[in-house]
């Protein structure tokens, strides 16, 4: 089996250990017969039809090579019993989904050889060798090269600069670091706990536009809570002084409820306007029939807060009875990009649709942005989720793709440095491992370039008040910054 043949196996099985991105499915209580009987070897097409289920299914959340997986652990077990219920009846508060109705259990019993194939060669194949990086990035309009900013990280997933050059950086596990100009990476104590698991932890990080008066930061996070003998969680947001390597005066100023049996779908970035409000993102949590049409929910929303977290008197539903006071616009999936454009002012998001229906907006007030009654996309296991890509009373996106590259960070390029990308707009790709680039002519998305094919999962992009362009990648968790050459 050659290395992309192999990864695609070791992928496929983990997903099985991590859980999918999105799910409704409800578990089935037994474990089906089928799941006891031994499975045997498949042969190579049965191995190759796997993997093209597995990349029709599933990479979507996963990506199509992560070489990421090959350490991870297996959290319910990789016996050919556990691998068939996981793909069989799935692990829906986790989000991963089941495949019952849309696989046989020939053909589970197929997927299940395949992964266990790649379970006993990932023993023996050498992950060692490190991600090569050409010297110089050619792209259609900028050649750049890659600087290694910052190494040693797990899931960097937000970034945050500092007046004087320090940068904070929150890392998944629940770990918040400042990183200073002489390169050494400490941990700042006193952030907040965090519920690591699935698509939770520690994760966005965004200055209060009066830092350099005022040393306040805010922290979005995955916030748990025990209750009924569950462990739940939903995304909550802290304030806090920054003093050195350490956080003082920690409040919490906003938590979305209620609180989720799920582990995936927080949202989580934030994002201050022009006037001094807090912007920020709670995912649907796993649960699109009931929270992002229903107003008297916090998830599938985008919500705006003072920077102490009171409700500004002139959000769209703040006398709306039983509405959240704090939502600004709703019907959303899955936002895990927001940036303020330079010149405008306007909010822009990105969204992770199911498979397939990304979108680019502009978050505007009191809009619907359709979720789940409108849709580019179906279900992750084949079925259709809606027939409805328009309706009136519900907003268009600007951009979507088709297939889903599960965005995740967005800047505008801004500044002097890139002198043929000034007023674009970046995203990262986690499932196809890519910075977009969206060519921009005032609100118009006119086309798309993708640069540092392969460079990992890109969970974030930043512009740094230097003017350059930083991108944090995932596992290993490294910081590059690009700069432009001749």
């Amino acid at each position: 089996m050659n290395k992309t043949t192999y990864l695609y196996t070791l992928l496929a099985a983990a997903i099985l250990g991590l859980g999918g991105c999105n799910s409704t499915s409800s578990p089935t209580a037994s474990t089906d017969a089928a799941a006891n009987a031994v499975v045997t070897a498949a042969p190579e097409a049965g191995l190759q039809g796997a993997k093209a289920s597995y990349v029709s299914y599933c990479s979507g959340c996963h990506g199509e090579e992560l070489e990421a997986f090959a350490d991870r652990k297996w959290k319910h077990g990789s016996s050919d019993e556990d691998l068939f219920k996981a793909i069989k009846h799935g692990y829906p508060d986790e989000g991963m989904p089941a495949f019952d109705e849309t696989f046989t259990d020939e053909q589970i019993n197929g997927l299940v050889a395949y992964i266990q194939q790649g379970i006993k060669e990932v023993k023996a194949y050498d992950f060692g060798e490190e991600k090569t990086v050409a010297a110089v990035q050619e792209s259609e309009e900028q050649h750049f090269r890659l600087d290694t900013v910052v190494t040693g990280l797990d899931v960097p997933w937000g970034m945050a600069f500092l007046p004087g050059g320090d940068m904070l950086i929150t890392d998944r596990s629940g770990t918040l670091y400042r990183h200073s100009k002489d390169k050494k990476l400490q941990k700042v104590e006193g952030a907040p706990k965090v519920l690591s698991q699935g698509q939770g932890g520690l994760l966005d990080v965004e200055l209060h536009p009066d830092f350099a008066k005022n040393n306040t930061i805010y922290l979005s996070y995955s916030a748990l809570k025990e209750e009924g003998g569950n462990t739940l969680s939903t995304t909550a947001v802290m304030r806090a002084k920054l003093a050195g390597n350490k956080l003082t005066e920690q409040q919490v100023i906003f938590e979305a409820l209620p609180y989720s049996k799920t582990r995936h779908h927080y949202g989580s970035r934030l994002e201050f306007d022009r006037d001094g409000y807090l912007y920020l993102s709670v995912g649907d949590r796993g649960n699109h029939d009931e929270n992002p049409q229903d107003l008297a929910r916090h998830a599938g929303k985008v919500h705006r807060i003072k920077d102490d977290g009171s409700i500004p008197s002139d959000n769209p539903f703040v006398n709306q009875q039983g509405a959240v006071a704090s939502t600004f616009s709703y019907g959303h999936r899955n936002i895990q990009g927001m940036a303020l454009h330079p010149q405008t002012g306007a909010m822009w998001t990105h969204e992770h649709g199911p498979r397939g229906g990304d979108e680019v907006n502009i978050a505007e007030k009191s809009k619907n942005y359709g979720w789940p009654v409108i849709s580019y996309g179906i279900n992750y296991n084949g079925t259709v989720l809606t027939e409805l890509t328009r309706k009136e009373g519900m907003e268009q996106p600007l951009y979507y793709w088709v297939p889903s590259i599960g965005p995740s960070g967005m800047a505008f390029v801004t500044g002097s440095r890139y002198k043929n990308w000034e007023g674009d707009l970046m995203v990262g790709s986690l499932r196809f491992q890519f910075l977009s680039r969206l060519k921009m002519d005032g609100n118009k998305i006119l086309s798309e370039e993708k640069l540092l094919k392969n460079i990992g999962r890109v969970r974030d992009v930043k512009m740094s008040p230097d003017g350059y362009l930083y991108v944090a990648v995932e596992q290993p968790g490294v910081i590059y910054r690009l700069v432009p050459v001749e």
